[in-house]
Parts: structure tokens; C-alpha cells; sequence
């Protein structure tokens, strides 16, 4: 679909932030059909699980302590941890920990993580108002919904200008979700879209290191504030979003005002989400599972003189690194994901610790995979030519890898998923009820049922 220009008149752009919020606030309850609401609970799920399985990290340690020297009231649960802290820091730091593994969800057209600032916001703030279940998934497709269709009007100039795209439109997600879960009329949810839009979050120089899972975090916290002033009576523009000093045409070159309102309410974004089977950049998704495929071959470390791939632009651009010094690093490099692939088979979030990435096999095997960029390879696909020691040449083509829309990551699998990230934190009884509450999280009367088995 064509962009249009951003030079357009403010007064000829579309009224999107209103339309936005006359949606988010009166939309009715599960309007939506049974594949959208069953999509939500796999997002809510996969979210869950990257964030307790991450309640441990460093990122997450130190985002808690910062967070307690201001003596937070004890108002929500830190996942995964039995910390208490206000609902402000408990949303900034669950959106930490789900973020931090980059371990979660995809919405594929704008590769915005949509559930890290929505769901983190939702789940703090739906524990102290004691919200039911439905209310929460409720809230959580419809700040989804609005994360993702302001992605798709501005995406990919904005994220090109260096935009991470997950906080930068995650603060409108989590401010609508909030607003919908506190029960804000038109009006008030106008006011903290406006308030969220002066807050944008996150660079895409910091991917690599601990701020790149902070954004989500941040924008989950902004987004949070941002519904609890409009509650409160605090004023911002109407117009915040589209106007000619408003969101958009500051933080983009090029914007399409259809993206953002176009079926609304009609289809949903959210039905575009997508897991990831591998603890790391989803472009580099292809790759890896070419390179478990050759190990499926038979084919050892010791055994590639070479391996060559041919990747969609997209992965040099965002995942290049070449010699990554740590695991953060290495999510972003598609060499140390194929060492992984081929030498262990898999590559999860111990595929990629500090330890994994520094061994000196893993570093040897990492330098003698190259790749080179070509138009003609989509993104979820892969060219992969090995050269053997003994001569032999082989080829692994992927033409849509698992999580991709032609591939999707099926229930089972996200289970088994949840399972592996959740268990070592509190223990596989307490993983596999919590597994059972999220699948069916609509019909809970309270979501401090979930909490409390999150955080035990």
C-alpha cells in the first residue's frame, strides 16, 4: 500500500487519535471472532513464559534494585520472583523480562513485539483493580490492536530513522489497553493516547545491550502513567498522533492515516502475531534452522570447511554482528546462531549464554559462516551451501521458516515452549497449572489467580 506524504496539511490528515479511542473504548466485550480470541491467550502465554523464565537475569536483578531504592508500595507481583513493588515498577519490569531473552512475540509486517509493553501494563494494573480475566484479554487485543496499526502507518521509515518500533508504538498499546481496563470513555482514553504520544521510547542503537529490553519495559510503565492522568482529568491534544507537530510526523518520514483506522474493528492485528522457536532475532530464524537440518544430515563441526548463506538484507542489517563478546550480543548475530544450530541442535536461551558465546568451538565455528544479502530471498527464507572437509558440497533451502506465517508455531509446541522457560523457575507442577489458567484466562474471575501462581 502506498504511503502518503508526510508533508500533507495538518488539517487534511484524518482524525486517528479520536478514532482510536472511540474504538478502544467501545468496542464490545470478545467482538471478535474465536481464531482472534484464541490467538490472544497464545500471546498471553508466550508472554508469561518469556518473562518468568527471565525473572533472574541480570537485566532483571538490577531494573528491580534501581526500582526499590525509591521504596515502592507493595501493590503488584515481579514475575517470577516474590518481590512486590508498585504497579508502575512491576509493569516496567515484567516488560524487562519479557523482552530480555528476545525470546517473544512478533507481529511479522512491522517486527514490533507487541505483548511486552500491552501485556506487562495489563497484568500490573489488572492485579490492583482486581479485573476478571475477560476484562484483561479484552484489554489485551484492543492495545495490541492499537500498537500494531500505528507499526503498520509508519513502518519502515520509522524503524529505518532508528526507531525501535516495540517502544515507540508500545506506549499507545499500553495506554489504550489501560484506558479500556479502567474503563475511560472516548474522551479520557483521547487524553492518555495524547499523553503516551509525547513519551516515545526507544533507539535501535541500544540492541545488543540491556537497554533494548528496557524499552518494552518503559513503554509498558509510560503507557500505565500515561491512562492513570487521563483518569484523573489530565489534558493533552486530540490530536496528538496525526497532527503536524504530532507523533506520526515527527517520528516518521512517511506515514499511510488508512493503516491506522482502515476495518477497524474488523480484523485484528493481533491474528498476525507469531512466536519464536529460537531465543533470538526472528530474521536470523531461517538460518538456524538450516543449520540444524544440516546436522540432521549427519553433518559434525568438524566436518564444514565452510558454510555460505544467502539472507534477505534484512538480517546483515539487524543481526551482523560478527563477533559478539557476550549473549545479548549474540542475538544479534546471525554466525553465532547457526554455530548453535549445527553444533547443538537447537538454539534456546542457554544456546546463547555468556559462557555458550565466549567457547572458543563456538567462536571457530562461528568464523567460517559467511553471508551475503540479495534481494530475491524473502525474510523468513535461506540459501544454505556447506563445503565439506571431504569434498562433499550440500545445500539446505528454507523457504518459510517455523513462527512465520506460512509456518506457524503450533500449540503444542508453544506449550512445550512455556514449559521449558517456566519450569526451572517455579518448579514443572506450578508451570503446568499456570499453563492451564493461561489457556484459559478469559474465564477467570480475578487475574491475581494467575499472579499468584506466576510469582511463587
Amino acid at each position: 500500500m502506498a504511503h502518503a506524504p508526510a508533508a500533507a496539511a495538518d488539517n487534511d490528515a484524518p482524525a486517528v487519535t479520536q478514532a482510536l479511542a472511540r474504538f478502544v473504548a467501545t468496542h464490545p466485550s470478545r467482538g471478535w471472532n474465536d481464531a482472534v480470541e484464541a490467538e490472544a491467550h497464545r500471546t498471553l502465554l508466550n508472554w508469561l513464559g518469556c518473562a518468568i523464565g527471565a525473572a533472574h537475569h541480570d537485566a532483571v536483578s538490577m531494573a528491580l534494585a534501581a526500582c526499590q531504592v525509591l521504596q515502592p508500595a507493595p501493590q503488584a507481583a515481579v514475575l517470577g520472583r516474590r518481590e512486590r513493588v508498585d504497579i508502575g515498577s512491576a509493569a516496567f519490569i515484567n516488560g524487562i523480562a519479557s523482552h530480555t531473552f528476545d525470546f517473544d512475540d512478533t507481529h511479522l509486517r512491522t517486527i514490533i513485539h507487541p505483548a511486552g509493553p500491552v501485556a506487562s501494563a495489563l497484568l500490573s494494573l489488572g492485579e490492583h483493580l482486581k479485573s476478571p480475566g475477560r476484562a484483561l484479554i479484552d484489554a489485551l487485543v484492543l492495545g495490541i490492536e492499537v500498537s500494531c496499526r500505528l507499526g503498520n502507518m509508519v513502518y519502515p521509515d520509522h524503524y529505518d530513522r532508528g526507531w525501535h518500533i516495540t517502544g515507540s508504538t508500545g506506549v499507545f498499546g499500553a495506554a489504550a489497553g489501560c484506558a479500556r481496563l479502567l474503563g475511560l470513555d472516548e474522551i479520557g482514553t483521547q487524553m492518555a493516547l495524547g499523553i503516551a504520544a509525547s513519551q516515545p521510547v526507544g533507539l535501535r542503537e541500544q540492541f545488543g545491550s540491556m537497554t533494548k529490553p528496557l524499552h518494552p519495559g518503559a513503554a509498558a510503565r509510560v503507557g500505565l502513567m500515561a491512562a492513570l492522568l487521563a483518569r484523573e482529568g489530565y489534558t493533552s491534544s486530540l490530536r496528538s498522533i496525526e497532527a503536524r507537530r504530532g507523533w506520526a510526523q515527527v517520528v516518521s518520514t512517511r506515514f499511510d492515516w488508512r493503516e491506522a483506522t482502515d476495518g477497524l474493528g474488523e480484523r485484528f492485528e493481533i491474528s498476525a502475531n507469531s512466536y519464536k522457536p529460537y531465543a533470538c532475532g526472528i530474521v536470523i530464524h531461517p538460518s538456524i534452522e538450516a543449520c540444524v537440518g544440516l546436522r540432521a544430515q549427519g553433518v559434525a563441526p568438524s566436518d564444514v570447511q565452510r558454510i555460505e548463506l544467502r539472507v534477505h538484507p534484512l538480517v546483515l542489517e539487524l543481526t551482523g554482528k560478527s563477533e559478539p563478546e557476550d549473549g545479548l550480543q549474540a542475538k544479534f548475530s546471525v554466525f553465532h546462531g547457526c554455530a548453535a544450530g549445527l553444533i547443538f541442535g537447537r538454539a534456546g536461551e542457554a544456546e546463547f549464554a555468556d559462557a555458550v558465546v565466549t567457547q572458543p568451538a563456538v567462536i571457530e565455528l562461528r568464523r567460517r559462516v559467511h553471508a551475503t544479502a540479495v534481494d530475491d530471498i524473502a525474510e523468513d527464507a535461506v540459501n544454505l551451501t556447506a563445503w565439506l572437509v571431504d569434498g562433499r558440497q550440500l545445500q539446505v533451502r528454507i523457504d518459510h521458516a517455523v513462527g512465520s506465517s506460512a509456518r506457524p508455531m503450533s500449540d503444542e509446541a508453544l506449550d512445550a515452549k512455556f514449559m521449558s522457560l517456566v519450569a526451572p523457575v517455579i518448579g514443572e507442577r506450578c508451570s503446568k497449572s499456570l499453563l492451564r489458567q493461561c489457556r484459559g484466562a478469559a474465564d477467570l474471575s480475578h487475574v491475581e489467580e494467575l499472579v499468584a501462581l506466576a510469582s511463587n
